[in-house]
């Protein structure tokens, strides 16, 4: 295939995935959206694999089949709940993938024109540098996110001067890269420094932060991408590269605002991090009132309006099917049922809206926190399901809370609000919820599928 026509492919493949990060911005044309970016990889991988300037066509295939068959394997094998966590590793093979290209790059710099090797040098350091970030950061991730590594941050002292020191010292290198015509010891070294600095990065923040983590580190890797891309040439990996990058930097500071912090606070240490966090406010404020299933499907009968806000704690018990047959059932019986969903909600951007199209629940009746916070005042009954940090009132009530001023979703200004938990204790912030003792709530303790199970089936009666 000329360059010409690779060219033009390149162009069709990248209008692609405009097209694809457009159509995943709704939940109503996500499907599309999907589709999109397949036919553009589709359209990029056999334009690149048939350029006239590719050689060993033989092992890309090799490779492309074996790593089909693995992706096809954990595509099937894969549960919504592991979602993130995956998420996290395929992040790591693209910073792995920028560190490989980074290295083969530097050894083949004889083939670059002398006008462009200075600029070649600091392609292949920064690329190297992104890739080795990513790739730590995001094996770290994956550890917490599925339990391998403790969620809480890691303490070590001077932390922050520390991350300070490695950048510092991974720019002195550069300078020393650049000024010896390309160095392996200062590209070595650098490389230790940039492993250690995304493995600390992450292992210090926090679990409560981890949607803020995942987007960040897919930002990261679309950076990656796009540096590699320009130390290959590829225009079509660095603008592919650029908009994951933007994206996940967009979707990392919409994330931070629904949190109502910075997103230097959040690089700089998760919640549950200080001393609050572990002491006084994880502690009962209140006495707590307990219902059995058949007390909530008779709440629900004599309702007339509900909403459900769910969290990580349906995603873990796969409550999302009785729940969506419990919401049918309603709203065949008249009753007026929606969902209420947090934008930091579970541990992935936009888990909660997945695990309910899952479902089957109907789009229309899903809504982001701002479309509904304001109809909980007039809501009959709000079944909180898994659900801690981002429906506590403290982060209005309490400015000493390590959540205040975080946007949560106003449930307790129900009629009668459901907690569904397995014990009473804290979430991923650490922090006690007073909704639990509040006079309007009562708590439903136990597996949240197998009580939403026992609801359905009252209400089937």
């Amino acid at each position: 295939m000329s360059q010409g026509l690779v060219t033009a492919a390149y162009i069709v493949a990248a209008i692609c995935f405009i097209f694809s990060l457009a159509g995943l911005s709704k939940q109503e044309t996500a499907k599309q959206g999907c589709y999109s970016g397949i036919v553009g990889m589709a359209i990029a991988l056999f334009a690149t694999i048939f350029s006239e300037t590719v050689s060993g066509l033989g092992w890309i295939i090799l490779a492309m089949i074996v790593g089909a068959a693995v992706g096809i394997h954990k595509a099937k094998k894969v549960e919504m709940t592991e979602m993130p966590e995956l998420i996290a590793l395929l992040h790591s093979f693209v910073g792995l993938a920028a560190v490989l290209v980074g290295f083969n790059s530097f050894i083949d710099a004889g083939d670059v024109s002398a006008e462009m090797h200075t600029i070649h040098l600091v392609e292949v350091f920064l690329g190297v540098f992104i890739g080795a970030v990513t790739f730590t950061g995001s094996v770290v991730a994956f550890g917490k996110l599925n339990g391998k590594i403790a969620s809480k941050p890691l303490q070590l002292p001077h932390k922050h001067k520390l991350n300070a020191a490695a950048l510092l010292v991974s720019f002195i290198l550069l300078l020393c890269f650049v000024s010896a015509d390309g160095s392996w010891f200062a590209l070595l070294v650098m490389t230790v420094i940039a492993l250690a600095f995304g493995w600390h990065l992450v292992a210090s923040i926090g679990g409560a932060d981890m949607p803020v983590v995942v987007s960040m580190l897919n930002s990261y890797s679309g950076w990656a991408a796009a540096a590699a891309g320009f130390m290959l040439s590829n225009d079509l990996l660095i603008v592919t590269g650029a908009l994951v990058g933007s994206s996940g930097a967009i979707l990392s500071y919409i994330m931070c605002q629904a949190m109502n912090r910075s997103f230097i606070s959040v690089i700089a240490g998760g919640f549950g991090s200080g001393d609050a966090a572990s002491s006084s406010v994880s502690e009962e404020v209140g006495e707590y009132r307990e219902v059995q299933a058949a007390e909530v499907a008779a709440m629900l009968k004599d309702a007339s309006s509900v909403i459900i806000t769910p969290g990580y704690g349906m995603a873990v018990a796969q409550a999302q099917y009785p729940v969506a047959e419990i919401t049918d059932l309603l709203r065949k019986n008249g009753t007026e049922v929606r969902f209420g969903i947090h934008p930091v909600a579970g541990r992935l951007p936009g888990h909660m809206n997945v695990l309910l199209a899952e479902a089957k629940v109907p789009y229309d009746i899903v809504l982001e926190m701002d479309e509904i916070n304001d109809d909980f005042a007039e809501t009959d009954v709000v079944l909180v399901i898994g659900a801690n940090d981002t429906v506590n009132p403290a982060a209005q009530t309490d400015p000493n809370s390590p959540i205040a001023g975080m946007p949560v979703l106003e449930v307790w200004k129900a009629k009668e609000v459901v907690v569904f938990k397995r014990s009473m204790n804290t979430g991923y912030a650490g922090v006690q919820n007073p909704l639990f003792f509040n006079e309007n709530s009562v708590m439903c303790f136990g597996d949240a599928k197998a009580k939403v199970d026992e609801i359905l089936a009252e209400l089937k009666k």
